[in-house]
């Protein structure tokens, strides 16, 4: 069992970003920050209000979430789009 206490605010928010986009796998939270899927399950259930976690799970576990490398399309060999890191470094102009 991982401690969560021991991530900073910033890094629980992009935990609970990247569990509850769709298209970001499992995988990609335990390769970056070590947590695995029932650990992020944990952290989702204490972070969320009760419904928000209820309507996620609800969500992961319907088949329409690609939350899990085997339910992905094989030609999806990445974790993240193309544009991240030009994104993330604020390149991208304002709409």
């Amino acid at each position: 069992m991982i401690d969560t206490k021991c991530f900073s605010d910033r890094n629980l928010d992009r935990i609970i970003e990247m569990a509850w986009e769709d298209r970001t796998p499992f995988e990609a939270i335990l390769f970056q920050f070590g947590l695995p899927e029932k650990e992020v399950i944990k952290l989702m259930r204490t972070n969320l209000k009760e419904s928000s976690f209820k309507r996620w799970r609800k969500r992961v576990n319907s088949g329409v979430s690609q939350k899990h490398l085997k339910k992905r399309h094989p030609d999806i060999l990445r974790f993240k789009s193309s544009r991240q890191k030009a994104i993330s470094r604020n390149k991208i102009s304002k709409r």
